[in-house]
């Protein structure tokens, strides 16, 4: 893992140590591509705001000297452009910060079971769909009757979680803890005003509001 946030690190560390994974840890980025000569890693968490070379100038190296190590972006950057320009640099995943754990592991689990399937085993979790929207989970972007459509990293994660458990009614708190991590403000709205902005995209009927419980994707 390379992350210069030491509270951050810790917290990942701890996480990652406590699920069972080996994890060797930099804060410095000139010191990345140097540790993954040494040893044989399965997956890099990277951040993108490192001192002495930044995460684009590694994933730029690390691609063009044939590395497909997968690699998972870990940023306080959550504009369209720079999802973007980590996907189009050969990242696999995208998380912006703050971020739930709970979501990291998942994801981290799921890069390194990739690895060992095939191409076809591989595709199944390639999209999420529900009706007439379509996730590609690995490029991060979403289709809306066949029309591409932009995301903001949280309106996306957010829509995953609610198409993964579609039918289901998600609370304000799973949805703040899963989107927002470990950061959240239990008091902020911000659920409500995300939801809001899917509806813009979704329609108004996509999501249904279950008065005193939370939110339903129907």
């Amino acid at each position: 893992m390379a992350e210069d946030s030491e509270r951050i690190a810790s917290f990942v560390l701890k996480g990652l140590q406590a699920a069972g994974f080996d994890v060797a840890h930099t804060a410095d980025g000139a010191q990345v591509l140097q540790i993954l000569k040494l040893s044989e890693f399965d997956l890099l968490i990277l951040d993108i705001g490192l001192p002495g070379k930044d995460g684009y100038q590694i994933l730029e190296e690390l691609r063009g000297t044939g590395n497909n190590i997968p690699v998972i972006v870990l940023t306080a950057r959550d504009s369209v452009d720079d999802t973007l320009a980590s996907f189009a640099g050969g990242a696999d995943d995208y998380m912006s910060k703050p971020f739930s754990f709970e979501e990291l592991l998942a994801r981290v689990k799921r890069r390194i079971k990739s690895q060992s399937e095939s191409p076809t085993e591989r595709g199944k979790e390639a999209f999420l769909e529900h009706g007439s929207v379509k996730l590609n989970l690995l490029t991060r972007t979403v289709m809306i009757d066949g029309k591409d459509h932009e995301l903001t990293a949280r309106e996306f994660t957010m829509l995953e979680m609610l198409i993964r458990h579609a039918g289901q009614v998600l609370s304000r708190e799973q949805l703040l803890s899963r989107v927002w991590g470990f950061d959240h403000d239990p008091g902020s709205n911000v659920v409500d005003v995300y939801v809001r902005y899917l509806r813009q995209k979704l329609g108004n009927e996509a999501i249904q509001t279950v008065r005193g419980m939370g939110y339903r994707l129907i």
